[in-house]
């Protein structure tokens, strides 16, 4: 079992616990922004259960049906759980309105406090190693799972204020508001996560910085070569595997044997770069060549 997959088990046991946390701070204050911080709890935890069967499908190797591999199954967790952030939001500004209709006292505030603290403390901890090991693992479906727990450690904060207010002022409708508030963040928060997975469904290209890199690395070993140009560069993600494809072009006497040597040296300086890299080039002879919107190797 690879540390991402013991991660995503660990989001599971975390949210149990926090979310057991976050239903005694409910049941000893009665209040509504803590009965809704306990439910988006259900929903966190629902979503790190998506992540462990995305992880499970995106490491299954290419199939005659799936050539590429598997890797996008983690995108389609990062939006399940964008949605399931949106819903919570939707379930929490109705029950903002019922405390809105209906406001009543808190009982054992400051103890409901207190847990409810410890929890959201639990949350923003593991939140921030998911997303720091999601981006180093690039997996998007850790990453996503660790912004949904940091909106939650927002949404935790801004329902202590709210409570916290209410019992120092007395009004109490100060707590059906703050929940609203949150409510909000949760939306912004889960069309953030619903947005950056799309971009990997779309095949969007990689990062500005990624692609210097991959120029970097085709330029440098194209120059010690035969090759004179590279061009069409195009790239996409899937999960941690980056896909790159160009044409490389060379002199029309090059021969297979010395193509082929140099596209084996391209490719593994890109590998090296890119651990996960996925590389197809396409030989061309010279007059094939564009001088223009290329990686220009002699």
């Amino acid at each position: 079992m690879d540390r991402v997959m013991r991660l995503a088990i660990g989001s599971v046991l975390v949210g149990l616990f926090v979310m057991a946390l976050k239903l005694v701070a409910w049941q000893v204050t009665g209040s509504v922004a803590l009965m809704s911080d306990a439910l988006e709890s259900l929903v966190n935890l629902a979503t790190a259960l998506a992540v462990i069967v995305a992880l499970r499908v995106a490491k299954r190797p290419a199939d005659v049906n799936h050539p590429y591999g598997h890797h996008k199954a983690e995108f389609f967790s990062a939006v399940l759980e964008g949605v399931l952030i949106v819903l919570a939001a939707v379930f929490i500004l109705r029950e903002a309105w019922d405390g809105f209709l209906a406001p009543r006292a808190l009982d054992e505030p400051l103890l409901g406090l207190a847990v409810s603290a410890g929890a959201g403390a639990i949350n923003g901890v593991w939140a921030w190693l998911l997303i720091r090991a999601g981006r180093a693992g690039r997996s998007p479906a850790l990453v996503a799972d660790g912004k949904h727990l940091m909106t939650d450690v927002v949404s935790s904060l801004g329902v202590l204020i709210g409570v916290g207010l209410a019992v120092v002022t007395g009004w109490q409708v100060l707590d059906p508001a703050m929940a609203v508030l949150v409510a909000l963040n949760i939306l912004w928060a889960g069309w953030g996560v619903i947005r950056g997975s799309l971009s990997g469904l779309m095949d969007e290209a990689v990062s500005e910085s990624e692609l210097a890199t991959i120029r970097a690395a085709i330029a440098e070993v194209g120059r010690d070569g035969v090759a004179i140009e590279a061009h069409d560069l195009r790239t996409r993600h899937a999960g941690p595997v980056t896909f790159i494809d160009f044409d490389l072009v060379m002199p029309g006497e090059t021969t297979v044997d010395a193509a082929h040597e140099i596209c084996d040296r391209i490719e593994a300086a890109l590998m090296e770069a890119l651990p996960d890299a996925r590389v197809t080039i396409h030989v061309e002879p010279e007059h094939k060549a564009k001088h223009s919107g290329t990686v220009v190797l002699s």
